[in-house]
């Protein structure tokens, strides 16, 4: 045999060997085994390479024990909450939130998310007002600032921040700026070097070196928080850089979603932040010291809870908040998202909906920035269109708020896409918001965007060119490990 018969026969050795791991060993969802042994069969060689990269599973052990750790502090809080829900003891600053008292429990036991009702809440849906807010309460903060999100670009707005921080830093305030490394690729270390020369304290969330084949470059955190003082938060789906308050050309205006949020939310934002902090940087962790969770009364009435998924859970706790939204409404569902690439249990849930009588409405950008998650969007859009969703093109600019208001009651804003990978791979966070006053300011904003968006008739989408079908079939196969 030839040396290049003896490479191939390496090659479907290594091919089977993978195939095999993935089907028996892993377990995992049938619809993403059977994506990767097609990459596999067809990508060999490069196929196990990419599998080592992005289809492992990651080790857990350090995840155990600081989510052990946290548990601890709040399980009492948790178990005490649970028992006033299912004693039907609870009382509702807002009587329509009755009928969800179930939806409340689930996340409390699932994801431990404790319910709060003290929260006033400001919504943010462009760049320019949310940023200069923030700025506004990075200059008022006394104590300490905790910043995490997952694309930092050093640009404008970018310096201007880090500029700001670093004068705090040297006033005497302490802050701690988390950076996600995959999303923030281009940023160099020494664009921290101002704030850490300040006396603040910057890290990469699972730094990837150069050439390393890791499973920690597939999970990813994609949360976006800022906690000052730990009396204000903002939680939603802009990150740090120019292109979000729409000064990027090619993107245009960028429409998104994002919260301010004063009350006891803030707290468990801020025991998010301490979890991930202490992940990025387990040698020297940060402790929950009573000064971050300041134990005062909150000025507003908004039922609220944190939610975090991520691949450290066992379940996958925004998506069941998501289905628990569609399955409870009777009314409307309203849906924004840049990426609409769900699993079977999501499409199923919908269907039900829509085909139960429910108006189902669902609004993407007509504008990709990812080309293949585009095409994957559009190919789960023909079930949709045949079960009465009507499915909306956002035309102004890029769309890119993750919302979901069901009945003008309820509503969640956060940092997850309605795909495999906020749902499985990436760490994620959103309010799950209880509030019918909220929900409505959410669901006319829905309302207002759709004077810029064209609707995706059954025939609109029927006439799109043949070489377009093409690329939405195979991005339909590859979607399950998206």
């Amino acid at each position: 045999m030839t040396i290049l018969q003896h490479v191939s026969w390496l090659l479907i050795a290594c091919n089977l060997l993978f195939a095999a791991a993935i089907v028996f060993l892993e377990r995992r969802d049938a619809a993403a085994t059977w994506a990767w042994i097609l990459v596999l069969i067809f990508l060999p060689g490069l196929g196990f390479i990419l599998y080592l990269v992005f289809g492992q599973n990651l080790r857990r052990r350090r995840f155990l024990r600081i989510r052990a750790a946290n548990r601890d502090r709040i399980g009492n809080i948790v178990s005490r909450q649970r028992e006033v829900f299912a004693q039907h003891r609870i009382a509702f600053n807002d009587p329509r939130m009755e009928p969800h008292r179930d939806f409340i429990y689930m996340n409390l036991s699932s994801a431990h998310a404790i319910y709060t009702q003290d929260n006033e809440v400001d919504i943010f849906s462009d760049g320019e007002a949310k940023f200069e807010r923030l700025l506004a309460d990075i200059d008022a903060a006394r104590d300490h600032i905790h910043l995490m999100y997952y694309i930092v670009r050093d640009d404008g707005l970018g310096r201007l921040l880090l500029d700001r921080l670093a004068g705090k830093a040297k006033s005497g305030v302490e802050v701690r700026f988390l950076a996600d490394h995959v999303g923030s690729h281009r940023l160099s270390r020494r664009f921290f070097r101002p704030l850490i020369e300040a006396g603040g304290q910057a890290a990469f969330f699972f730094p990837i070196r150069f050439g390393q084949l890791t499973p920690r470059i597939n999970y990813r955190n994609h949360r976006k928080l800022a906690i000052i003082d730990g009396r204000i938060g903002y939680i939603g789906g802009f990150n740090i850089g120019d292109e979000y308050r729409g000064r990027d050309p090619r993107m245009g205006f960028w429409r998104d979603t994002h919260l301010r949020v004063r009350g006891s939310a803030v707290r468990q934002m801020q025991a998010r932040f301490l979890y991930d902090w202490n992940l990025a940087v387990p040698d020297k962790p940060l402790l929950p010291d009573e000064r971050y969770f300041p134990d005062e009364p909150g000025p507003g009435r908004v039922g609220m809870q944190i939610v975090a998924s991520g691949p450290d859970q066992d379940l996958e706790q925004i998506k069941h908040g998501f289905i628990k939204m569609i399955h409870d409404a009777e009314s409307f569902i309203y849906i924004q998202t840049p990426y609409f690439v769900p699993d079977e249990s999501f499409l199923t849930a919908l269907r039900i909906a829509s085909l139960s009588g429910v108006d189902v409405r669902l609004m993407i950008p007509e504008r990709p920035d990812h080309r293949i998650v585009h095409y994957a969007t559009f190919a789960h859009l023909d079930e949709m269109l045949k079960a009465g969703v009507k499915v909306y093109l956002y035309r102004k600019g890029f769309l890119h708020a993750k919302m979901i208001v069901a009945d003008g009651k309820i509503a969640t804003v956060g940092t997850a896409n309605i795909d495999n990978r906020s749902f499985r791979l990436n760490f994620e966070v959103n309010a799950f918001l209880f509030d019918s006053e909220v929900a409505g300011r959410l669901a006319a904003l829905f309302e207002d965007d759709l004077a810029d968006c064209v609707e995706l008739t059954p025939d609109l989408y029927h006439n799109r060119p043949l070489v377009h079908k093409a690329r939405e079939s195979v991005a339909r196969l590859l979607s399950p490990i998206m």
